[in-house]
């Protein structure tokens, strides 16, 4: 009979040390919930009060949000820093355009005018962030088709506007057919004819600009003027605009190396933390692209359009707004998927759905609103309440995810 009782005795000692194994094991994993991953997963998720009682939770809870902080102050002084170095750098190549004549003083601006938001995309480009570089130039065109010029048109009040948007519209084009190409499943290698047909389109897009250019700078000086002004008109106006240098033509070279090698510096900082930013901040890396790198690299561009626009000069607010977003459209967007091709990645016209029909019904608009060849201010409040709308839009996007590129039909 003892030996009876000592045996169940021993049975239910070893079901005990079972139990309290099993319980120690569901308390390991329990534990094992609390992983760092894990934690910033959660409190991604809204659920930070649930660390606060948990042991080292507050510690941890600290590091993510130092590391928040400390990367969304980095982006954004990035921001705030890119904005005067961008400004000197239109006011060095504009000193420097006076020494080499206007055909090469052309090619100056094309270059340099836009300069800083193909730093920005080269830098995203090299670290394969291939949307960051779309939506960047994309933003960049929607802010001078409606920010920029819808400021200049409400600072400017009535006044004569005649823009030929002709480029504009054939660079829709460009980007239009390999996105309704990739969205139709008519490709005949699917994932390789968008990519050839992008590269294709963009050698002929920079033919077609550099021809422009030469007909910009050899059939007329501005553009922008009507054909049908007087000759007498048109040399006052060139009396009337005649300047100096202010600064000499190798400062202006010393400046302009300055300037570029530290938006270069910025740049990178600002490009390393973009999508640290959009986790931390809870902010779409669609509305970063479109909407707030552009502004900060277009920052000089708003200003010396609003103050021209002021001052009646409507005529080069509308070179500066029009020209800029021609020179992204037919050169920028271009010229970074041919250095894509140099590198090796994948960059194509492909702008996705979305971002393609917002630059479409863009040109539309603006292109109506030139129609008319006048100015008001109620048509400057249109586009700008037009470019608020479109940045409520990509602030409510969900960039879609790469894998669905690289899914087959």
């Amino acid at each position: 009979m003892d030996q009876k009782l000592q045996v169940a005795g021993t049975q239910s000692q070893l079901e005990m040390g079972s139990l309290a194994s099993n319980e120690s094991s569901h308390e390991f994993e329990d534990e094992s919930l609390f992983s760092p991953e894990s934690v910033i997963q959660k409190m991604q998720l809204g659920h930070i009060s649930d660390y606060g009682s948990a042991p080292g939770g507050s510690k941890m809870w600290k590091n993510v949000v130092y590391k928040s902080i400390k990367t969304g102050l980095v982006f954004f002084l990035s921001l705030l820093g890119i904005i005067p170095l961008a400004e000197r750098l239109g006011y060095a190549t504009e000193q420097l355009a006076m020494y080499t004549g206007p055909t090469v003083g052309g090619l100056l601006n094309a270059t340099f005018g836009n300069a800083t938001e193909l730093i920005i995309a080269i830098y995203a480009l090299r670290n394969g962030m291939i949307r960051v570089v779309q939506l960047s130039l994309l933003g960049s065109i929607l802010s001078n088709m409606l920010l920029v010029l819808g400021c200049a048109f409400f600072c400017g009040g009535l006044a004569s506007a005649i823009v030929n948007s002709g480029l504009l519209l054939m660079a829709v084009m460009g980007l239009l057919f390999p996105a309704v190409l990739h969205f139709t499943h008519t490709e005949v290698h699917y994932g390789k004819s968008e990519l050839a047909l992008s590269r294709f389109s963009s050698c002929i897009m920079l033919g077609v600009y550099a021809a422009y250019l030469f007909f910009q700078l050899k059939s007329r000086k501005d553009p922008y003027v009507p054909l049908s002004e007087d000759d007498s008109q048109n040399r006052e106006n060139e009396g009337d605009n005649d300047e100096t240098p202010e600064i000499g033509k190798w400062e202006s070279v010393i400046w302009l190396l300055i300037m570029t090698a530290w938006i270069s510096v910025l740049s990178e900082y600002l490009v390393d933390a973009i999508e640290g930013t959009s986790h931390a901040w809870n902010i779409p890396i669609a509305f970063i692209g479109v909407i707030l790198l552009p502004i900060v690299g277009n920052a000089a561009e708003h200003a010396g359009a609003i103050m021209f626009a002021m001052k009646d000069k409507l005529d080069i607010s509308l070179g500066v707004a029009i020209g800029s977003s021609t020179q992204i459209s037919m050169f920028g967007i271009p010229f970074c998927v041919v250095v894509g091709w140099i590198m090796g990645k994948p960059m194509d016209l492909n702008f996705q759905l979305f971002e393609t029909a917002t630059l479409f019904i863009t040109v539309i608009v603006v292109a109506f609103f030139l129609q008319e060849g006048s100015s008001n201010y109620f048509k400057g409040l249109m586009l700008i309440l037009c470019y608020v709308i479109v940045a409520a839009s990509f602030f409510v996007h969900e960039d879609p995810p790469p894998e669905e590129k690289s899914l087959t039909p």
